[in-house]
């Protein structure tokens, strides 16, 4: 049999585009077979530092910053009064401008990542929607082409999860991945909103759109809106979350959509909530449906593809990464499995995943970032008498200090003997600061070295610092012979002649 390629790349996502890149620095021949990337997200990540900086603007008079006027003629005039006001201003945003600024952002980052750069760059890249075949041999059916690899790599992304509700088909909605490229057709922003809610992606939304001035109503069916992240960072979300004005119905259950005379009604457990416009953001499921998996013999549960923990489906020759195995749809994880499938699918499969040093994180206000084990996760999986938790509030922080971004928490869960299972954080550039904590978990560097560390004065990572600290000294506390001596030994040299 001639094999035409290393690998075939079924695309359709950043991390499929990444990984044909990557197969072309390492000189291999790789064909990428994709639709569109959808980089709706990015829309999200602009529109919410513009909510950041409307709400910043609001909070100015807080940095004794006062505006008078719509220009300094105004108050030369006498038209503004002299004196301050301490009333809190209320910053609108423009929406159509908002738009523009996001979709540059949106148009400058799909230049860089162009199919036309991949062609330059020695990627075969083909246009269509494709299936596996048997006949022959395993190859890759595309627009009456068959691609014949060593190895095949599926990174064909997710799709939204479209919940039974009654009604919720005919009235309309929204979900994660046409939202804000429906919203720039809009001349003004939907004021109500109900989020049906259940992956993190629906917080970031809720509160972007709060920020942005609309009234929000978020719908989860569980207790807290993230259900295995720590209770006490999940409620000072919470809270910041309905501070920002989104409210929160938790164990909840939408059961039913209407359309009234024009406007949209939601049926939440025992409230009927009238809003202008649902988000539906519960779960996603693989684009796999019409790849012919089964006739290839790659197995699926619900919604994920098997995999083993070198990425192989149940066809060897076929690996796969990205929500399309399941999990919540988080890019740099995404990525890092790329990464392990194509090593393993160019090489020989020896590389494993290993999510204990892979970081994910929330670009919510404060942010949240997670990497390792969670405080319950590590008591289920070690002695819990050998399980400490470390932690230090924002509030300790100078730069969140002066930058009145003080709420916030970080915690560091390790064991007696300093190594570190995990870390969860809550505040100010958190996305940022787990990144050096997942290096150290990767690297098997130990908490102590942490706290030896000097990190840059005024900066966020002093927060590490000052966590890293509590492990000497809870040690200390807990070594009555350590404290004896010590006691003693001060004692003898205070008294000591020189």
């Amino acid at each position: 049999m001639t094999i035409d390629y290393d690998v075939v790349i079924i695309g359709g996502s950043l991390a499929g585009r990444n990984a044909a890149l990557a197969a072309t620095d390492l000189h291999a021949t790789v064909a990428l077979v994709e639709p569109t990337v959808n980089l709706g997200f990015i829309y999200h990540y602009a529109l919410a530092l513009i909510g950041k900086l409307a709400q910043h603007v609001d909070a100015a008079a807080n940095f004794g910053i006062h505006s008078y006027g719509d220009t300094a003629q105004d108050y030369l005039n006498g038209r503004i009064p002299t004196t301050l006001f301490s009333e809190k201003c209320q910053t609108s945003v423009e929406w159509q401008e908002a738009m523009l600024y996001a979709g540059g952002v949106v148009s400058n980052l799909q230049e860089q990542n162009s199919l036309a750069i991949l062609a330059a760059k020695g990627v075969d890249v083909i246009i269509g929607s494709g299936q596996f075949v048997l006949s022959p041999h395993l190859a890759f059916a595309v627009n009456k082409r068959q691609l014949r690899a060593r190895t095949y790599l599926l990174a064909s992304g997710s799709r939204p999860a479209i919940p039974e509700i009654e009604g919720l088909q005919s009235t309309g909605f929204f979900t994660l991945s046409n939202i804000w490229q429906a919203l720039s057709e809009f001349s003004t922003l939907p004021k109500n909103w109900v989020i049906i809610g259940g992956v993190p992606q629906s917080i970031e939304v809720a509160q972007t759109l709060a920020r942005l001035g609309s009234s929000v109503t978020l719908v989860v069916k569980h207790p807290y809106i993230l259900p295995n992240l720590d209770p006490e960072i999940t409620q000072l979300l919470q809270g910041q979350l309905e501070v920002d004005g989104v409210r929160l119905l938790t164990q909840t259950t939408v059961t039913q959509v209407r359309l009234i005379d024009n406007q949209k009604w939601v049926q939440a457990g025992d409230k009927a909530i009238e809003t202008d416009e649902i988000l539906v953001a519960i779960a996603q499921q693989p684009n796999i449906e019409s790849l012919n998996l089964a006739a290839v013999g790659v197995k699926w549960h619900q919604h994920r593809l098997l995999v083993n923990d070198k990425l192989q489906t149940t066809n060897r020759r076929i690996y796969a990464c990205g929500d399309v195995i399941g999990g919540y749809e988080f890019v740099n994880i995404a990525n890092y499995e790329a990464k392990i499938a194509l090593n393993n699918a160019l090489f020989f499969p020896v590389n494993k995943v290993n999510y204990q040093c892979v970081p994910w994180g929330l670009i919510s206000y404060p942010m949240l970032a997670q990497v390792g084990l969670t405080e319950k996760q590590a008591k289920c999986r070690y002695i819990p008498d050998e399980v400490l938790v470390l932690q230090q509030y924002f509030k300790t922080v100078t730069a969140a200090q002066i930058s009145e971004e003080t709420t916030g928490i970080c915690k560091l869960i390790v064991l007696r003997n300093g190594e570190i299972l995990g870390a969860s954080l809550l505040g100010a550039e958190a996305v940022e600061l787990i990144n050096l904590i997942a290096l150290a978990i990767s690297q098997k560097i130990k908490i102590n070295q942490l706290a030896n560390l000097s990190f840059v004065y005024p900066g966020y990572s002093e927060i590490i610092e000052q966590t890293a600290r509590e492990w000497e000294r809870q040690k200390l506390n807990s070594n009555i012979a350590l404290q004896d001596f010590l006691e003693g030994f001060f004692h003898f040299r205070r008294n000591w002649n020189l």
